[in-house]
Formats: C-alpha cells, sequence, structure tokens
C-alpha cells in the first residue's frame, strides 16, 4: 500500500469569506503550526516558565528580551527581562547574551513589529529566538506583574483576555 504524501488544498467553493480561499489540507496545516510553536510563544507560557524557575530556584532556560525603548523600558517592563532596543542589537547582542541560551524576544504588543525585527536581527546572527506573542501589553493586561521606577506593578487581568478566576486559560 503507498501513502500520497502530497499536499493539497480541499476543493471548496464558497461565496463565505471565510472559506472563499479553502483551508490548507491537515498535513501542510500541521506543518504550518509546527513551525509557528517553533518561532513563537505568548505571555502565559513565558509567565509560567518565569514562575516555575523562581518556585524551584532554577534558571527558566532562556533569557526574555524586551526589544522596546529605553523610555519604555522605565515605563513598565517585565521582572528579569533584559533590555536590548530593536536598533541596538546588532551592537549589543553579544555583550548581554549567549548563543547557547535561547532568546524570547518582546516589545509592545500585537499591532508593533520591534520583537519580529529583533528576532530577526537575533537569528541572523546565530541566536536562538521565539517572539512572545502579545508583548508588555498582553503581559500586562493578562495580569501578570511588572517594574517601573516606581516600584512593582501589577494591574488586574483584563476579563477579555484572561479568564477571571482562573491561574491560566486551560490552553
Amino acid at each position: 500500500m503507498t501513502t500520497d504524501t502530497s499536499i493539497t488544498a480541499p476543493a471548496v467553493t464558497s461565496t463565505n469569506a471565510v472559506l472563499r480561499v479553502p483551508p490548507a489540507a491537515p498535513a501542510e496545516a500541521a506543518a504550518h503550526f509546527a513551525a509557528s510553536l517553533a518561532f513563537h510563544t505568548d505571555v502565559s507560557d513565558v509567565a509560567a516558565a518565569l514562575t516555575a524557575a523562581a518556585e524551584s530556584g532554577t534558571g527558566p532556560g532562556f533569557v526574555l528580551v524586551d526589544s522596546r525603548s529605553t523610555r519604555a523600558w522605565e515605563q513598565g517592563h517585565i521582572p528579569g527581562a533584559v533590555h536590548l532596543p530593536t536598533d541596538r542589537v546588532a551592537q549589543l547582542a553579544d555583550t548581554f547574551l549567549d548563543r547557547a541560551v535561547p532568546v524570547v524576544v518582546h516589545c509592545w504588543g500585537p499591532g508593533c513589529n520591534g520583537a519580529t525585527r529583533a528576532a530577526h536581527a537575533l537569528a541572523s546572527r546565530g541566536f536562538q529566538v521565539k517572539e512572545m506573542l502579545g508583548g508588555i501589553e498582553y503581559w500586562i493586561r493578562e495580569g501578570f506583574g511588572y517594574e517601573s521606577a516606581d516600584g512593582p506593578a501589577h494591574r488586574a487581568a483584563d476579563p477579555l483576555t484572561a479568564p477571571a478566576g482562573a491561574d491560566d486559560c486551560g490552553c
């Protein structure tokens, strides 16, 4: 028995805007989403990893890099993050980062591509890197703590971005 491994999209004809372009074949979709997971993580997973590392006294296995400007960093940043502005990655990455340790980079939020540009610059220089989806915007919106010049800070989770009364979203 032979197995057809070619990837073809199913033939779907629809006036529905969602299905006007048919979904990818399952094998193609699986490859795409597996690749996406290799490139991205989210704020909840980063927070869980940082919390587990703090509770166990071990490192999280990655370094978190905030690629925003100095002014933005001073406004508030994730505890333990390294500040490495996107436009300074080429000059400073080797000073602050170790190529043997994966990097998770973030910027403002989903409407900003600063983290993508920083991740590209890091990967081009030989660093293993993932982008944290949502950036500091979703970090704060999901109720995780941050630091500013005034000290530690925390806001209540936005009920539209984090499940009310739950420690995690269950995904």
